[in-house]
């Protein structure tokens, strides 16, 4: 019952994924293709937003849920890790046709198909646990 805020936070979430078209494959397409702001529009401002809260964070202390406080790291080490993870991910999110974060909300609408692309991104999650301590960080 305690966790019940974070489920209903959850489906508004969804909600919110479904209306602004987010989970659209024919938005997505548009993007990769340079036809549309509208997804360039929704990702800068969730990164103008996460700006916020990383500053908000930073200058309240903040908590998190379990009452231990926000540590952000400073990740100054080079952009290698970042250019190839970055690929990796906009090449799941090309064959795909869905960024990681909507997944659960296209099951909600009805599109069971994305299990498999979800049962492919826990597989890889739990490859990059196996080999976490081997890779550069």
């Amino acid at each position: 019952m305690k966790l019940i805020k974070f489920l209903l936070l959850g489906v508004f979430f969804g909600v919110i994924m479904t209306k602004s078209e987010v989970i659209s494959w024919y938005r997505i397409y548009e993007m990769f293709r340079f036809e549309s702001f509208h997804m360039y529009g929704i990702i800068g401002s969730a990164i103008l937003l996460g700006a916020i809260f990383v500053a908000i964070t930073k200058k309240n202390n903040l908590k998190a849920v379990t009452g231990e406080p926000l540590q952000l790291r400073d990740y100054k080490k080079g952009w290698i890790g970042y250019l190839l993870g970055g690929t990796l991910f906009g090449v799941g999110w090309a064959m795909t046709g869905a960024c990681p974060g909507p997944l659960f909300v296209l099951i909600g609408n009805g599109f069971t198909v994305i299990l498999v692309a979800i049962a492919a991104a826990m597989l890889g999650t739990l490859v990059y646990g196996v080999l976490k301590d081997k890779l550069p960080h």
